[in-house]
């Protein structure tokens, strides 16, 4: 066997070195966002200005997803200014651009324990990403490593805590979260659904458009209307022959989730028109598999 050459990088504190910096960093992330993890993402705008609150290090998104990322770097330990700002910038940005769907990202070389368990319960009302960003030099050359060590919550469906839902109505959806157009693509896909299932009908919560059957939660699938776009999720075991349709009618897909066995797909109404075969086999086919 041949030898194999094992070369083993120095780790370096960045917050201590002579010419490595945060302006650095930011260069390198808006350079190539693939780095950081999240998918593929493009720079949006870098030291944005906020209204008398100082400048986001970095916005990135991913467009066809119509999702928005706050990131906010720190050299060395996190601490409490951090944490506040990157929330703050995440805010105002939320509300300026309702439109998207926002994320708070706090990178920093030392995420301790302590704000850990704290941005962690935060998590439960703001979707925050906490990632561990680490350097190395080997001879005069350096590298960045991210590591995600805090994720979004997926928020949870009726099923799993029917008594702690919060129910709203179909004007929630049209003017709070979505629009009378993304809601009426609901319409069109429940109209698919009781084709094969025609005692299903809509459920309005706060977090979600679910569904139910004979008065209890059934969300096979489910549904979040935004302001350009429906996310429609479909509960269903991931094949590939299943990834290959999507693929092939073009269809914007954001991710699958494998904890609760759910594809995310974005669609526009032209997506709904041209795909409403595929759609409502897919539907059938999760109703089949985890329908009551």
């Amino acid at each position: 066997m041949d030898k194999i050459n094992l070369i083993k990088p120095e780790k370096i504190s960045l917050q201590n070195h002579p010419i490595l910096n945060e302006d650095w960093v930011k260069k390198i992330i808006a350079n190539d966002p693939l780095i950081l993890g999240l998918g593929d993402l493009s720079l949006k705008d870098m030291e944005r200005n906020q209204p008398r609150a100082g400048r986001l290090d970095l916005l990135l998104q991913d467009p066809e997803a119509g999702v928005r990322y706050e990131v906010e770097i720190q050299l060395g330990k996190t601490d409490e200014s951090h944490i506040i700002r990157t929330i703050e910038y995440w805010d105002i940005e939320k509300k300026r651009y309702p439109q998207y769907e926002h994320y708070a990202v706090i990178i920093a070389e030392d995420i301790t324990s302590r704000f850990l368990n704290v941005m962690s319960l935060l998590n439960g009302a703001i979707p925050i990403i906490a990632i561990q960003m680490n350097a190395y030099k080997i001879e005069d050359k350096y590298f960045l490593l991210f590591i995600k060590i805090l994720d979004e919550i997926n928020l949870g469906y009726v099923d799993e805590d029917e008594e702690h839902i919060e129910i709203t109505d179909r004007n929630y959806w049209e003017t709070a979260k979505g629009t009378k157009e993304t809601v009426t693509m609901v319409d069109q896909i429940l109209g698919l659904i009781k084709v094969f299932a025609p005692e299903v009908e809509l459920n309005y919560t706060k977090f979600y458009i679910g569904l139910t059957k004979d008065g209890r939660p059934n969300n096979f699938a489910a549904f979040r209307p935004k302001r350009s776009f429906l996310r429609l999720e479909i509960r269903l075991g991931k094949t590939e022959e299943i990834d290959k349709q999507i693929e092939e009618a073009e269809i914007t897909f954001l991710d699958y989730n494998t904890r609760w066995e759910m594809y995310r797909l974005n669609l526009k109404e032209e997506d709904l028109v041209k795909n409403q075969e595929l759609i409502s086999t897919l539907l059938k086919k999760a109703y089949t598999n985890f329908g009551k």
